[in-house]
């Protein structure tokens, strides 16, 4: 397997070519139903996987486009938390499946399939729950992907090394520094990355063979044959003691009674080769989620979003360009180091280092820098907003000054340890109150 994997013209080509019987006999199972609490007020009325990322897409159409990119074209969303705006985006966005092509996106709500008692009690009882649709799919092979990183990822290379290793289980890792690994599901891996052991944020993880200064963090991606998931599914329902998990307790049984193999994301990443190294994101605070959008305005970003070989698909809403009016002393709307979405309106407005999405307006004399700025958001005259992100269709009134001030801002607003400071309407409307 190569140290990395560079998608570039007749290379991507080539791959695609060796590895698509195997995606072509795979479905992919993605959950999508987790809140993501840490992301403070951004979930409190839609999914993780819903959230807004990079200017029009949503964190959930990185899994899927990766699926449909890797020529995976049958694919089950489970959702539970608050899914009516993933289900839109999905209704939108992801319609372009073609029954008559064996090609197919199931939403698999929460829905009390197997009893009254309960709803998805974990990531394995919502594969459990769906095993009759799982098992109408007709495929060999299932990869169960978690709906809430962002990332580009060819699934036939792992799909490919769990054929070749034998393994019951190939998991998904990245190679992360072994001081931040805590906070992951950890492998301890032998040196053919055959796993020994699994540690659920473990306070010292284990070092890789011939690296001790990082390690093996789950992706929360996992590779079965799918008749073998099914029982072991059905192994797994039947035990009381069971949380119902894969990382919990399918994945830790595995490694202890079976043949569990790590697959390195590093093999399997697209990248177009200006990137510095495999990128791989868990945007699941309000700190790295700004982080991960405002990383996006540098001049060589390390996602590249731009690539036409594996895009980003999405809800592509129907939007004029985006408008720059005003070239007065201090009323000149310009945009340095941003980007600027369809439908934004930067009317007498400085905006530097920032990414508005679709439907932005910033009138006139107001001032943004490091504004993440979701659609449809207002910024009213001689506002200045550092720092910020800002909820879909908040409304700054005029005048308002944030991020120069941090214990201001938290009597009003939600400022973060790294010093951001998130905004929402109803943070807003409170101001009037």
């Amino acid at each position: 397997m190569s140290s990395r994997l560079r998608i570039q013209g007749e290379e991507m080509s080539a791959i695609s070519g060796g590895t698509a019987p195997l995606t072509r006999q795979s479905m992919a199972f993605v959950l999508a139903g987790g809140r993501g609490s840490r992301l403070q007020e951004l979930t409190e009325k839609r999914a993780k996987p819903a959230v807004f990322f990079g200017g029009k897409s949503r964190i959930i159409d990185f899994a899927l486009s990766n699926a449909v990119n890797s020529g995976i074209r049958r694919i089950g969303v489970a959702t539970q938390y608050k899914a009516h705006s993933l289900i839109r985006h999905l209704q939108l966005g992801w319609s372009f499946f073609q029954a008559e092509r064996n090609e197919m996106l199931d939403v698999l709500p929460a829905s009390q399939r197997v009893d009254e008692g309960h709803w998805y009690l974990g990531t394995a009882d919502a594969v459990t729950q769906n095993i009759d649709i799982i098992k109408s799919y007709r495929a060999r092979f299932i990869v169960i992907l978690a709906g809430d990183h962002i990332y580009k990822m060819d699934y036939g290379v792992m799909l490919a090394q769990h054929v070749d290793s034998g393994a019951d289980v190939t998991v998904g890792c990245v190679e992360v520094p072994r001081t931040e690994a805590s906070g992951f599901g950890v492998m301890h891996v032998n040196e053919e990355d055959h796993i020994i052991r699994f540690f659920e944020k473990p306070a010292d993880p284990p070092g890789i063979p011939g690296d001790p200064d990082h390690a093996l963090a789950s992706m929360g991606i996992y590779v079965f044959e799918t008749g073998f998931l099914i029982d072991q599914l059905r192994r797994d329902a039947a035990d009381p003691d069971s949380d119902h998990d894969f990382g919990k307790n399918l994945i830790p049984h595995l490694v202890e009674h079976g043949k569990a193999v790590a697959h390195r994301f590093s093999d399997s990443c697209v990248m177009t080769g200006s990137e510095p190294r495999p990128y791989w994101r868990d945007v699941g605070t309000v700190d790295s989620y700004w982080r991960a959008n405002i990383d996006l305005t540098d001049f060589e970003p390390e996602l590249d979003i731009y690539s036409r070989n594996w895009p980003i698909w999405t809800y592509g809403e129907v939007t004029p360009p985006a408008k720059f009016i005003h070239d007065e002393q201090d009323r000149r709307g310009t945009a340095v180091s941003s980007m600027i979405s369809g439908g934004c309106v930067v009317s007498g407005s400085s905006v530097l280092r920032s990414l508005l999405f679709t439907g932005v307006h910033c009138h006139s004399y107001s001032h943004l820098e490091g504004v993440v700025a979701l659609p449809y958001s207002v910024i009213h005259r001689n506002a200045r907003l550092t720092r910020v992100v800002l909820d879909r269709g908040v409304q700054i009134p005029e005048g308002l000054v944030v991020g120069e001030d941090p214990e201001e801002d938290a009597k009003r607003f939600r400022v973060t340890n790294g010093g951001v400071t998130l905004i929402t309407k109803a943070m807003i409307n409170a101001l009037d109150g």
